[in-house]
């Protein structure tokens, strides 16, 4: 048997993070038997949860910026790749604003925390925290996406966006490190767990399996994503919580080679193996070209010799994750980027007209103007569309069920999937912009059938049945730009009423007015889908 030997599991090498004073307030030191203590008020864990979820919801990192801008300087980047990124360029300037968040889901709020075993808090960090977070939500203009359960099938809105995942764990030292990070749903979905074997861990095999299961990422969470990939964990658990921080840049220094103690490490050599992977499967940065990702980490992990656990996950284009610390010299919280605009080029790509469609026309005239044109080909949408999501789509079934009509503007109208965050004031719309389609793929051939639900826009790729659908029923399925809500609030939507289910809150039906906003036709009423052509 070998000597012991502790290693440290995640021996990150250096935090290179750029970090600004918040206070030097609510910190203090204190000497008792031959240690340094660190005294934290609670009242700075609340001030630094509140101010880490509002700079994270409105501001992005300047290194996500930067791949945005090298995607309009590659030549090999297509035109759809240029400008999806433009898009997102212009979003982040409008954002960084402050009243309009980068995307409407403004996520679930995570913190991932490491406390010094000589900081003193005298509180259940938790709930200060909590606090922080709880306010940030209602001072600002957010949504509120967390539901919680009476019983197996009743929910409710909290209305605070409460409870947060917090997560704290204990390390030497008299320091508190954070990661903050507010996952949306879209990005949180792609989290996959693969239980494989020592038969995976070779060239071929694992190069086939990487090509297929990036496919399931699908576009539905916003690329360019950062995309993680763990292989190994000491647990399903641990490998799914690698993938997460991964994703956020939190093991980017970590060695890159392992050792007899096991130590996590990244593989450089298969980081760039993937990333010229999915640069060929031609999704690129949603509908079609190079930048299906911005960068690719490989974590390789120990494991145990039964099992072999793969983590994929991303970071979408709301790259929304932010590092925190508090040490004797006060709280800190990372830099993020406020002047956007310095990223953004003088002129935007040059790209041919899109195709403009009057929405406020009888259903079958926009179903024959439609029908003109292939699948890929961009739109400028004008006119009236009906905001509906899961809770709504559910609700209209179970209306169905019971023998009720259709509600005629799910006939009358095209069905965009969204739910917005708060509305600031003066303005027609908060932050606006799709969710996830296939959710909403198990009504499709349903509706349609009853002349409802005929035009579809979200976001994503969508299963067969809808193509199926669509085929049978003369519907399509229009693809907007997942990412760029807060452009889409301010330059797009120029009226918001709901019109049904008004206790449902952001999942209420609700009629809007657009203009010149952006699509691309995703599945025609032919049967042809553009992610099956790819």
């Amino acid at each position: 048997m070998a000597d012991f030997r502790y290693q440290k599991p995640f021996p990150v090498t250096k935090d290179l993070t750029p970090y600004r004073l918040l206070t030097t307030e609510y910190v203090s030191t204190v000497e008792t038997d031959g240690r340094k203590i660190l005294k934290v008020a609670p009242e700075g864990l609340s001030l630094l949860a509140r101010e880490a979820v509002s700079d994270v919801s409105f501001f992005l990192r300047p290194g996500h910026l930067q791949k945005l801008a090298d995607i309009l300087a590659d030549p090999e980047a297509t035109d759809n790749d240029r400008f999806v990124a433009h898009t997102m360029l212009m979003n982040q300037m409008i954002s960084a604003e402050g009243e309009l968040p980068t995307c409407q889901d403004t996520g679930t709020a995570i913190v991932i925390g490491k406390k010094g075993e000589n900081v003193y808090t005298g509180v259940d960090d938790a709930e200060y925290l909590s606090k922080g977070i709880f306010e940030t939500y209602r001072d600002r203009n957010l949504r509120y996406s967390m539901v919680v359960p009476f019983t197996m099938t009743e929910e409710k809105n909290t209305g605070t966006n409460l409870p947060a995942q917090i997560d704290l764990y204990t390390e030497p030292g008299n320091k508190y490190e954070f990661l903050f990070i507010t996952k949306g749903g879209g990005s949180a979905n792609k989290s996959f767990l693969y239980q494989q074997t020592k038969s995976l861990l070779n060239e071929e095999a694992l190069t086939k399996f990487i090509k297929e299961k990036i496919m399931d990422l699908g576009t539905s969470a916003c690329p360019p994503y950062h995309l993680a990939v763990v292989i190994g964990g000491t647990s399903a658990e641990a490998t799914l919580t690698a993938v997460k921080k991964a994703s956020a840049g939190y093991y980017d220094h970590l060695p890159t080679s392992g050792n007899e103690g096991g130590q996590a490490f990244r593989d450089l050599e298969w980081e760039e193996k993937i990333t010229r992977i999915c640069q060929e499967v031609g999704i690129g940065a949603q509908f079609g070209g190079k930048y299906f990702v911005h960068d690719v980490r490989v974590i390789r992990l120990p494991r145990h010799a039964a099992s072999c656990p793969v983590g994929i996950g991303v970071s979408c284009s709301a790259d929304r994750n932010i590092r925190a610390k508090i040490t004797e010299e006060g709280i800190f919280l990372e830099e993020l980027e406020k002047n956007p605009a310095k990223y953004v080029p003088a002129s935007a790509p040059g790209m041919k007209p899109a195709v403009e469609i009057n929405l406020d026309r009888p259903m079958e005239e926009v179903l024959a103007e439609l029908s003109k044109y292939p699948v890929k080909t961009r739109l400028s949408l004008n006119g009236t569309l009906v905001v509906a999501r899961d809770i709504a789509h559910a609700r209209i079934k179970q209306m169905i069920d019971e023998g009720k009509p259709m509600p005629g503007y799910f006939k009358n109208h095209p069905v965009y999937y969204a739910g917005p965050a708060k509305t600031p004031k003066g303005m027609a719309s908060g932050s606006f912009g799709p969710t996830t389609a296939g959710r909403m793929d198990v009504y499709v051939d349903q509706f349609q059938k009853m002349g409802g639900s005929l035009i579809m826009l979200a976001k994503g790729n969508r299963s067969k049945t809808v193509t199926e659908a669509c085929k049978q029923n003369g519907g399509f399925y229009l693809g907007s730009i997942g990412g760029p809500a807060a452009i889409l609030a301010k330059s797009n939507i120029k009226s918001v009423e709901v019109i049904d289910f008004e206790e449902l809150g952001m999942e209420a039906v609700r009629k809007i007015k657009v203009e010149n906003f952006p699509a691309f036709i995703i599945v025609d009423d032919k049967g042809n889908d553009f992610f099956e052509q790819l």
